[in-house]
């Protein structure tokens, strides 16, 4: 079948939206005239009319294709399978990104038309597009006249900008790709005309080796990010494009994930003859940090400071919305996944592109200003994008179980005349607010205090003569400043204008569960709670110490564990334990408590105990700062877990400090006390997590 991407997107759509797409919505949505499409249909009815179909009309003039249902069918398959025989304009943007990046010099802009195969034109409709993207980056694109095209910028942000640009564009070519190299077919020529099939190859195999055997599980969008990231970074390296002197190291050496990098970047060295430098594996070390774990429930457990601002953010957002999603064991954990990794790549300025952005702030307007207006609170130091503020909305989204937001918010304009202007203001507020449903217009002659408060915003162009009246003054044009002034009016009463929504959380959401679990796999499950919550009663245990230093606390609640059975060799634990306090403080911030740690083969059971010192010590803070530590808390368990038993270790972890009593309990050296706290814990937990769901 020979056919062009463009016809190919046309037949695709027509059979996705049968008898909705015109001639003209298909212009509109491709971005080409009408007359095109035209012609291009012309195309389009001689391939249908092969697979003995027919290119129909409804009356409203919408595409729909009539015929057989097999043969429907058969057409479809033959559309995946095919390759236009033009290239579309991603691809093209692809060879213009891969040419000014690996040229590194001026080029000319008829010379770069002519080498892409299009217009001048063209190129520099092409060259407009990748201007916005590359600026998400801080990669500048110039163009002088007489001179040329280039691109300047840092190489860090060159290779994520490549990188991105793949998985945005080519993620499905790129699993493909990989999939058949992992079935020992030959591809020929570069994958996506840039990667070399043997690295991609190699590195797939070695990625998927190192990760296997340390234990890292990554979503599998992850893992295709690392893998491509890692083969990037290669190729520059190879064609001398060398990460800068001065760029910032933010990573210690002693973490396991630089260490994983290590032993990838020697791998690689060793197989493949392109040595790494230690920029590089900082560089990847970093982008692997900032990828995120296969399961929600597999987050790391030691997130403490993290998770009682995720609590923090789960109530504030309740608050604004009218209901209490503070209980919800699910959204908290998806939460606390999601955020660790989001946390750190902002922090690195590795942030990534949502297309989905600008509908969910469609479909949840007040949601994202409510999720906004908590992260802004609780993180003075981090400013979130929308496109992150988006990812953390749909996690909302799903506990609320909305298929849209139900908002219902009613505004008026009040102007010298009711007329002119203020029909263009009207109609320019509810372009630029997705969120106000409605807006009337009133004259000031029409206007009584008391019937202005039926409306939940009141826009005037004029100053009006009621001094305890809250509007918002704007010009009669709204500039971009009123248009900062209603959003910010927006933001900070949404109390107020979701007081008459329901933000209800469904109480059929078992209907929402397409596919439920097997019996089986439940029991498994319930078994596998049961025994990490038994464990963690039956050995915990409070000890009071005094005149003895943590090192040495440590020491003996390891070695009675030791004699218990629980612990093969406290020495290699106590050592573990070591390593990990060398990553980073273990000191709870703002408290007396500090939280030792490990995962290791020769641990039994999960174990949390606690010490209690008369005399305190000072240690190193999860902030860096230093805490007297008084109450030494120690969990313990086995390398290999279950998703429960991590599930069970993070509900310990996070509610150390998750109140004022949550850390008095803790603290209080009473055993009776805390053992009831854990207790209650895993109560709310059970009946939260098992039996609502």
């Amino acid at each position: 079948m020979f056919i062009t991407s463009r016809e190919k997107l046309i037949i695709e759509l027509v059979i996705k939206t049968s008898g909705k797409h015109t001639p003209q919505s298909l212009a509109n949505y491709l971005q080409v005239s009408v007359r095109t499409v035209q012609r291009d249909l012309k195309a389009v009815e001689n391939i249908l009319h092969s697979f003995e179909l027919q290119l129909k009309r409804t009356p409203n003039d919408g595409l729909m294709i009539d015929g057989k249902n097999e043969h429907i069918f058969k057409l479809t398959q033959n559309l995946y399978h095919v390759h236009p025989t033009d290239e579309t304009p991603e691809e093209k943007k692809l060879q213009l990104l891969i040419t000014l990046l690996h040229e590194g010099s001026f080029f000319k802009t008829q010379v770069l038309a002519k080498q892409l195969g299009i217009s001048v034109t063209k190129l520099s409709s092409y060259l407009d597009d990748l201007t916005k993207w590359l600026d998400n980056f801080s990669i500048e694109l110039n163009r002088k006249r007489g001179v040329g095209v280039s691109l300047a910028g840092r190489e860090a942000n060159k290779r994520k900008a490549l990188a991105t640009y793949f998985l945005f564009h080519f993620h499905e070519e790129l699993l493909e790709s990989l999939y058949l190299l992992q079935k020992h077919h030959l591809l020929e020529g570069p994958i996506l005309g840039y990667f070399s099939s043997q690295y991609l190859f190699t590195i797939d195999e070695m990625v998927h080796h190192l990760f296997d055997k340390g234990q890292t599980r990554l979503a599998d969008n992850d893992y295709l990010g690392f893998i491509v990231h890692t083969a990037i970074t290669l190729q520059r390296v190879e064609n001398h494009f060398l990460l800068e002197d001065d760029e910032p190291v933010l990573y210690e050496e002693s973490t396991r994930t630089f260490q994983q990098i290590s032993q990838l970047a020697e791998h690689i060295r060793s197989k493949l003859s392109i040595p790494l430098a230690h920029k590089d594996v900082y560089y990847l070390a970093v982008v692997l940090k900032g990828s995120k774990l296969q399961d929600s429930d597999t987050v790391d457990y030691d997130s403490i400071m993290l998770g009682q601002l995720i609590r923090n953010i789960i109530q504030d957002v309740s608050k604004q919305l009218h209901i209490d999603l503070s209980k919800d064991f699910s959204l908290f954990q998806g939460l606390l996944a999601h955020m660790e990794p989001s946390i750190f790549r902002l922090k690195h300025q590795m942030g990534f592109f949502n297309p989905l952005t600008e509908e969910i702030k469609k479909k949840y307007p007040m949601l994202f200003m409510a999720v906004r207006n908590s992260l802004e609170k609780e993180f003075n130091d981090i400013s979130f994008p929308e496109d992150e503020i988006a990812f953390i909305v749909l996690h909302f989204g799903s506990a609320l179980l909305m298929n849209e937001e139900k908002t219902a918010i009613r505004a008026v304009i009040i102007c010298p005349t009711g007329i002119g202007t203020s029909k263009m203001l009207a109609s320019r507020i509810q372009k630029e607010f997705a969120e106000i449903n409605t807006v009337d217009i009133k004259s000031i002659k029409e206007i009584e205090k008391s019937k202005l408060n039926v409306f939940d915003m009141v826009i005037s162009t004029v100053k009006l003569p009621f001094d305890d009246l809250n509007y918002i003054l704007v010009s009669p044009l709204l500039n971009d400043e009123d248009i900062q002034m209603i959003r910010s009016f927006l933001q900070h009463n949404i109390r107020q204008l979701t007081s008459k929504n329901e933000y209800m959380k469904n109480n059929n959401s078992k209907n929402f569960n397409l596919q439920p679990s097997k019996l089986q796999d439940v029991l498994q499950e319930m078994e596998e709670v049961h025994s990490s919550i038994e464990a963690i009663l039956n050995n915990f245990r409070l000890y009071r110490r005094s005149n003895a230093g943590y090192l040495q606390v440590l020491r003996e609640m390891t070695e009675r564990l030791e004699q218990a059975g629980l612990v093969s060799n406290a020495e290699e634990v106590l050592q573990k334990l070591a390593e990990r306090e060398t990553m980073g403080g273990l000191g709870i911030p703002n408290t007396n408590m500090g939280l030792y740690h490990c995962r290791y083969d020769g641990i039994q059971e999960l174990i949390f105990q606690i010490c209690h010192l008369d005399h305190p010590c000072v240690i190193k803070g999860m902030d860096g700062t230093e805490v007297q530590l008084k109450n030494l808390l120690l969990m313990l368990s086995p390398e290999t877990l279950s998703t429960k038993q991590q599930e069970i270790l993070s509900l310990i972890s996070t509610s150390l400090i998750e109140s004022d009593e949550a850390m008095m309990i803790f603290s209080s050296s009473s055993e009776s006390m805390i053992r009831e706290k854990l207790e209650e814990l895993f109560s709310d937990y059970l009946e939260n997590k098992w039996i609502k769901e």
